[in-house]
């Protein structure tokens, strides 16, 4: 085994060398602190390995994204996000009778409890969908309770088909009652992703008919977004599971941290840019000079990547779709327009080119969604979609991890040194 030596005040530390699959390396501090006293800071965690998995692999450097050791490509191109989402969770890929099973689970799965749907009449219709969304998936383990303690690999599965189906119905159903419009049933013989788009658009007098390349370009979006290594939401989900708690508490929390702007408002971020863009009547070319001076903070969003270095591998397959569906769009949508023109331009700069500042997924994953019909407070719920299996899938290398220890992090204490009370009459 090799080893790295560390000198601490004069004294030798021997740390083991872990290898990866991948020859990635990483030096294991996790006795540490026994031995020496002494432990690591890593603020943001951004150079601290936190745990082991055979997941997904990122080189950002060579842009490669691979799920279970497919490549992204090969997925985007030849498989369904629900086959895709088995591969994930299971490590392989499925064999038509495991497809199908978990195909029928997922139809099974999609209707809400009665109780569940009640639970809509508390929010008010301006409430955020990810408030609905993290809140209604928790409340489902008060509805399946026999789901949220030990589980064989059949109960499991039927577990996370459950998730997975109802995760797609909340969330039409939560932009139904947003918007004053009565909740549709799913249809058993539609696919996973035409169903989403049926019971987001359709009305009971006019039922939505889904366009082949609308359903597969969803599909695409979702199954880009199913899994992205030690992200801050999959960590979240991660740390949550290690406390022993059930799949649904573990996954709300994931909702709550793909919450934030700075993690799943990306590319909704990207809309509201393009937004700013037209009301402020300035030339694509004025503002893309604007943001090269960076005059006033102004920032081109929805362009490089902090994983990637070269370009992010998504972006490319989304790039095609995009020009597929827009050109599907039966009226002019000028945020659109101001889009192909920016990714037009910023593709050609020197300035974006040296800096490796290419069109990431977010970009297209937002441009395409617009087109779709799906309200900007909405992206991030099918960012929360397309994840949950690479959610499940950490909750389960979790769960299965005889070793598992709760997270527990370390901290350098800054504050204030001891000190005694003092009465309130002196103070």
């Amino acid at each position: 085994m090799n080893e790295a030596k560390l000198i601490l005040d004069g004294k030798e530390y021997l740390l083991p060398v872990v290898k990866g699959t991948q020859d990635e390396l990483a030096i294991d501090i996790s006795k540490l602190r026994d031995q020496s006293g002494y432990i690591t800071l890593d603020d943001g965690y951004g150079n601290t390995g936190s745990c082991t998995s055979s997941i997904t692999f990122i080189d950002g450097d060579k842009g490669i994204l691979r799920y279970r050791g497919y490549p992204i490509e090969e997925l985007a191109e030849k498989s369904t996000f629900i086959e895709t989402a088995w591969t994930i969770i299971w490590g392989r890929l499925p064999t038509k009778v495991e497809l199908q099973r978990f195909s029928k689970l997922l139809t099974e799965h999609e209707l809400l409890h009665e109780g569940l749907r009640h639970h809509y009449d508390g929010f008010p219709t301006n409430a955020p969908p990810m408030a609905i969304l993290s809140a209604m998936i928790n409340s489902i383990g008060g509805y399946h309770q026999e789901l949220l303690g030990a589980m064989s690999e059949a109960e499991f599965e039927n577990t996370a088909a459950l998730l997975m189906s109802k995760v797609r119905t909340i969330a039409a159903a939560a932009y139904k009652m947003s918007i004053g419009r009565p909740i549709m049933y799913g249809v058993p013989e539609y696919s996973y992703v035409h169903n989403f788009l049926h019971m987001m658009f359709s009305l009971p007098n006019r039922p939505y008919v889904a366009d082949p390349d609308i359903v597969k370009a969803l599909n695409l979006i979702l199954i880009l977004h199913a899994d992205h290594e030690q992200n801050c939401s999959t960590s979240t989900v991660r740390m949550v599971a290690s406390s022993g708690a059930n799949l649904f508490a573990s996954a709300a929390a994931g909702v709550c941290a793909l919450w934030g702007h700075l993690h799943g408002g990306a590319n909704q971020a990207v809309v509201e840019m393009l937004e700013e863009i037209r009301k402020s009547k300035i030339s694509i070319k004025e503002y893309v000079e604007k943001v090269k001076r960076k005059e006033n903070g102004i920032k081109l969003m929805g362009f490089g990547h902090r994983v990637y270095k070269n370009f992010d591998p998504r972006s490319k397959i989304l790039h095609d779709m995009a020009r597929k569906v827009l050109q599907k769009q039966e009226q002019d949508d000028e945020l659109l327009d101001i889009a192909q023109e920016l990714a037009e331009i910023a593709l050609n700069d020197d300035y974006f080119i040296q800096r490796k500042l290419y069109p990431n997924v977010d970009f297209y994953s937002g441009i395409i969604m617009r087109a779709i019909g799906i309200p900007v407070n909405m992206f991030t719920v099918m960012f929360a979609i397309g994840r949950m299996p690479g959610w499940i899938a950490n909750w389960k290398e979790v769960h299965d991890n005889s070793k598992q220890r709760i997270c527990r992090p370390r901290q350098i204490y800054t504050g204030e040194e001891a000190r005694h009370y003092e009465s309130i009459d002196v103070r």
